[in-house]
């Protein structure tokens, strides 16, 4: 087995015009700890320092990079992680500084990425984000920039070694873009193929770490991975789930959103995030149990107005309540727009999926009365398996049936409606 790199770990966050919704500093230390251990990595030591204004040399000061560089002659890391984005320059000052590979916090999450993509699809929008990361940090940067693979910082699907040459760079970017044109041109034609059909489709939001892959789980049996580790999800997932109406919708699971989420990143997975652009309904997941849950709706407030997905029909889902206090848990209480669920714990689901299926407008619900002949087996098995029956009555070789179903089911039948319900 592989020994974890050590590392130490430095953060450093001056305000910035673009922190519109700032963590405190412990918030962002502890987020920092998430991200290098899903990198895989432990840490030797931590720095965090508050400064009116970033260091345009070395982000952090000359007197703090003296003090670090004490910290890492003494504990030997690997490498020092900030919880900030370097410029090349200071990311090459900080290097030659302390004697130690240097990365940010940017360089940290593409490589989680990288670690967890599984598709060739993934891999591609992670290849492309990595070169993109890389090309501005080109210059002055020696052997060890000539192998991606080498670690945290370093890890690449499926490039064993890449020159770091501009041109070669460039040439690898369109071939990689080409690549993931292809698959969006196929997802496309999927897509239209589904359009064809009225289903809706239902995505699911949210910071990472809330608890996504596990209500999917729960809502779709399907059996993808379930971890506590950052961006656990990155690969795209599509269930069919059945809503009480008996409506069927297709459930959508993607990559979790975090504060600060690298636009190089947003770029590169917008073939992915299509699924949230033409989404019916985006079901918003959060750890009710987080105390930065608000700061962290907001940080994903702000990724949907990337994706121009602000104006989408909402639904909130605070997740995990199984793991507050028992007074707290009763005290909750649900609305049109808010449900609280425990996706492990199967608790509120029910309420969930009838909230999902009062929010679908597509393809409404409408309640007839029907006289189906006996012998019309397969329409009658249609409205067993497609529709909510509340009077079944036997008479002179029909079956008067009063019934609650999605239009596109009615309209199937629709020699057999004999009237609208009262109901309707």
């Amino acid at each position: 087995m592989a020994r974890a790199a050590r590392h130490a770990a430095s953060t450093a966050s001056p305000p910035s015009p673009g922190d519109i919704h700032e963590f405190s500093a412990g918030d962002s230390m502890a987020e920092l700890r998430e991200l290098t251990a899903s990198a895989g990595a432990g840490i030797a030591g931590e720095f965090l320092q508050r400064r009116p204004r970033p260091d345009p040399a070395t982000l952090i000061g000359s007197g703090k990079v003296e003090e670090l560089r004490g910290a890492v002659a003494s504990a030997v890391p690997d490498l020092v992680i900030f919880d900030h984005e370097l410029t090349p320059s200071q990311q090459r000052n900080l290097e030659r500084a302390l004697d130690v590979r240097v990365i940010d916090r940017t360089q940290l999450i593409l490589d989680i990425f990288a670690r967890h993509a599984r598709t060739r699809e993934g891999q591609l929008q992670v290849e492309l984000a990595q070169l993109q990361y890389l090309l501005p940090r080109l210059a002055g940067r020696g052997a060890e920039m000539s192998q991606l693979g080498g670690g945290i910082g370093t890890r690449g699907p499926g490039e064993t070694q890449l020159e770091t040459d501009r041109r070669k760079i460039f040439r690898r970017i369109r071939h990689v873009e080409q690549q993931l044109e292809n698959v969006r041109r196929i997802r496309g034609q999927q897509r239209q193929r589904r359009e064809s059909v009225p289903i809706a489709t239902v995505a699911l939001v949210g910071y990472t770490n809330a608890g996504k892959s596990t209500l999917f789980n729960a809502l779709t049996r399907a059996g993808v991975l379930e971890s506590p580790r950052m961006f656990a999800t990155l690969d795209p997932t599509l269930r069919h789930i059945v809503l009480p109406s008996k409506r069927e919708v297709l459930l959508s699971d993607t990559v979790g959103f975090i504060r600060n989420l690298p636009h190089t990143l947003v770029s590169a997975f917008r073939a992915t995030l299509e699924e949230v652009q033409r989404a019916s309904l985006l079901l918003h997941v959060a750890d009710a149990t987080s105390p930065t849950a608000d700061e962290q709706q907001k940080q994903v407030e702000e990724v949907l107005r990337e994706l121009e997905s602000q104006d989408k029909p909402r639904l909130y889902v605070m997740n995990k309540v199984d793991l507050l206090a028992e007074k707290k848990r009763d005290s909750l209480r649900d609305s049109d727009d808010v449900v609280h669920v425990s996706a492990i714990r199967e608790i509120g689901l029910d309420r969930l999926r009838q909230r999902i299926d009062e929010k679908i407008a597509q393809d409404p619900v409408q309640r007839a009365r029907l006289r189906v002949p006996q012998a019309e087996g397969k329409a009658l098995a249609l409205l067993d398996a497609k529709a909510q029956v509340f009077a079944r009555a036997y008479r002179d070789g029909y079956v008067d049936l009063d019934v609650q179903a999605a239009e596109s089911v009615l309209r199937k039948l629709r020699n057999f409606v004999s009237e609208p319900s009262d109901d309707s």
